[in-house]
C-alpha cells in the first residue's frame, strides 16, 4: 500500500518550492525559443510579402519596358521619321550624300 501511495503522491516533488526554483532557467530558455520562433515567422512573413511586392512591380516594369521598346522602334522606322520632320520642313534626302576628305590627310 505504501508503494501505491508514492507513486500516487510522486507528482507533488515536482511542485515544492526547491524544484520549482531549480527549473527557471529551463523555462527562460524555453520562453526564449518561443520569442525566437514568433520572430521568425513575422521575418518570413515579411520577407514574403516584399518578394511578392516586388516581383509584381518586376511584371509592370516588363510591361512598361516591352511598350516602350516597340514604340521606339516604331517610330525609328524611315518612313514614321519622315512623318514626324515634315512639320520641320524637313525632307528626306533623294540622292547619295557628299562624302568629304579632309585635303590635309591625302598629302
Amino acid at each position: 500500500m505504501e508503494e501505491v501511495k508514492k507513486k500516487k503522491y510522486k507528482w507533488k516533488r515536482w511542485l515544492n518550492y526547491g524544484s520549482i526554483v531549480k527549473q527557471v532557467p529551463f523555462f527562460l530558455f524555453l520562453s526564449a525559443l518561443a520569442v525566437l520562433y514568433i520572430y521568425n515567422g513575422h521575418n518570413a512573413d515579411k520577407m514574403v510579402r516584399r518578394t511578392s511586392k516586388a516581383t509584381s512591380e518586376l511584371k509592370d516594369l516588363r510591361g512598361e519596358y516591352k511598350s516602350v521598346t516597340g514604340d521606339v522602334l516604331l517610330r525609328s522606322r524611315q518612313s514614321e521619321m519622315v512623318e514626324t520632320v515634315k512639320p520641320l520642313g524637313l525632307k528626306e534626302l533623294m540622292e547619295e550624300p557628299i562624302v568629304l576628305i579632309d585635303s590635309s590627310e591625302q598629302e
